[in-house]
């Protein structure tokens, strides 16, 4: 081949890119803007990743060895038997740049949420073949608010990698099932392995929509054999880490935790609520999923049923809102640029063609998205019966009184925190919290609901003789109780608390105040030896990972 040739063929490929780039970029520049708009209006992250950040801390402790249990949540700590792979990538961010556990928790989630943008725009060019059509999916995925609330949040820093890889895998099954290209078996493999590594449910979606191109694409023994390499493959390449588990905990740690979160098979209701849509709501992905329902008829009125099977097939299955949102996404591409456009263009007395009819789309998205997204990401929009969405579980004034916590009580000491905040108490103080579900679900159906059911008990309390008796009735015995002023958030809900618990806690001899800024109180409960009711310290249960 001649050097001509080679510049030739460099100048097409780039060009190629660019093409692409420029479809791509209403997408990003959306997810640019609410990604700015959520730092701008959070300071602290959204929603808890606590935990997350504690076990990232502690694989770091163990010289990157798989921890056995991770502790201070809860009395002995909560088993260790989540997919490590983003712990370990959060260990090493960590350990090779210093960067503090907020800020990865701020920044970390919204970076993978732009990254995840190019599979998937990929996939809806190639699998709906035209660019116009995966312009706008990726566009209203992008904007979509049950999408954003999962990925953008803290816990994106699991979630978001786990949809892009997931995404990126199902790019490679379409590749490798309809084109019928090899290659594309050893990508499908990495990337179902490091779904597998870093989240359950992603990895059930990767599963769910894999098997749906095989049905699609090519329903033959070679299709079923490539995709046993990529499933069991995957299974054999985790072992190291499920092996492990297993002789840790045994196998009950996984049956244990199945369905404490909903669980597969739980989203017959998300099925049926969709069906609910509050026009007045402005809520988008109210309006993305009536879009997605009148899309479902006209594709199956076209005979087009991959759409509507996968739509169907997740929304049951998994039933999370974001794989619905997905795959409505792509529905909502096709009905508005096929059905709704090719009506505009007939009835338009100015000669619209398509490509005044694609912009008039992408521009008209963007704009409502952009609003709709942005009203989201700042909290602005009531997305839980009166509740904001994307609440902070911490603000300054937690931070303030967890650091004095953690320089001024014993290693040992056991502290009751109220509201959600609980979910990072640990990670921040390395102090032991006694009540709360996160991690429990490790242990199993009743410990977790025994936790949960306590937690939302204690954080509604609003008297001191509340309070006693509610741990007092569960054998809850903590050195301190934590507790927040004003408006603070249980499982996501917001609560406004009034003085009058604070006045009761002041008032009874069972608790002196030891701590107190604008936003928090902290309450040593008399006549209690720090750790003695509490179980093994945080130093014990250390010790025991090994």
């Amino acid at each position: 081949m001649t050097e001509q040739n080679v510049s030739h063929e460099t100048t097409v490929r780039e060009r190629g890119w660019k093409r692409e780039f420029l479809w791509l970029a209403p997408a990003l520049l959306s997810g640019i803007v609410l990604f700015y708009v959520y730092l701008r209006s959070h300071p602290y992250p959204s929603f808890g990743a606590g935990l997350y950040l504690l076990i990232a801390e502690r694989i770091s402790e163990l010289g990157y060895a798989l921890p056995k249990t991770i502790p201070h949540y809860t009395r002995g700590g909560v088993p260790f038997a989540y997919p490590p792979l983003m712990f370990y990538a959060v260990a090493v961010i960590r350990d090779l740049t210093g960067i503090d556990p907020i800020t990865i928790s701020r920044f970390l989630p919204g970076l993978v949420s732009l990254v995840y943008l190019v599979p998937l725009y990929l996939f809806a060019r190639d699998l709906l073949g035209s660019r116009p059509q995966a312009a706008l999916t990726s566009l209203l995925v992008a904007v979509s608010p049950p999408v954003l609330q999962w990925h953008i949040s803290a816990g994106g820093i699991v979630r978001a990698p786990a949809f892009l890889f997931a995404l990126t895998g199902i790019y490679a099954g379409l590749r490798l099932y309809r084109d019928r290209d090899q290659r594309w078996v050893v990508p499908s493999l990495a990337l179902f392995t490091m779904t597998i590594l870093t989240h359950p449910v992603y990895t059930v979606f990767f599963a769910l929509s894999y098997f749906l191109l095989f049905l699609q694409f090519e329903r033959t023994l070679w299709g079923l054999l490539r995709g046993a390499v990529v499933g069991f493959g995957g299974i054999l390449l985790a072992a190291p880490w499920w092996t492990q588990v297993m002789a840790y905990h045994g196998i009950d740690v996984f049956t244990a935790a199945a369905g404490t979160h909903g669980g597969i098979g739980g989203g017959v209701p998300s099925l049926s609520s969709l069906m609910n849509v509050n026009l007045q709501s402005l809520f988008v992905g109210s309006a993305l999923s009536l879009l997605a329902l009148v899309g479902i008829a006209y594709l199956l009125k076209e005979r087009r049923f991959f759409l509507p099977v996968w739509f169907v097939a997740v929304t049951v299955v998994i039933g999370k809102a974001r794989f619905s949102m997905l795959v409505g996404s792509f529905i909502a591409a096709v009905f508005l640029l096929e059905f709704v456009g090719a009506k505009l263009k007939e009835r338009s007395a100015l000669g619209v063609g398509r490509r005044g009819v694609v912009t008039a789309a992408l521009v008209l998205i963007m704009t409502v998205g952009l609003a709709g997204g942005a009203m989201y990401a700042t909290g602005e929009v009531d997305a839980h019966a009166g509740s904001p969405s994307l609440p902070q579980f911490i603000d300054h004034d937690d931070v303030e009184a967890m650091e004095w916590a953690q320089h001024n009580t014993k290693p040992s000491a056991t502290f009751v925190v109220q509201g959600d905040a609980a979910e990072w108490f640990p990670q921040q103080t390395h102090r032991t919290m006694l009540v709360g579900p996160w991690g429990v679900e490790w242990k199993g159906h009743g410990p977790y609901n025994r936790q949960l059911g306590l937690f939302r008990d204690v954080s509604s309390c609003n008297s001191a003789h509340c309070m006693t008796r509610t741990l007092s009735e569960e054998g809850v015995m903590p050195d301190y109780i934590y507790l927040p002023k004003g408006k603070f958030t249980v499982r996501g809900m917001q609560y406004q608390r009034t003085s009058k618990l604070a006045m009761s806690m002041h008032l009874s001899p069972k608790y002196r105040t030891v701590f107190e800024n604008d936003g928090v109180i902290i309450f040593e409960v008399m006549g209690q030896s720090s750790g003695e009711q509490s179980g093994s310290s945080g130093t014990d249960e250390t010790a025991s990972d090994g």
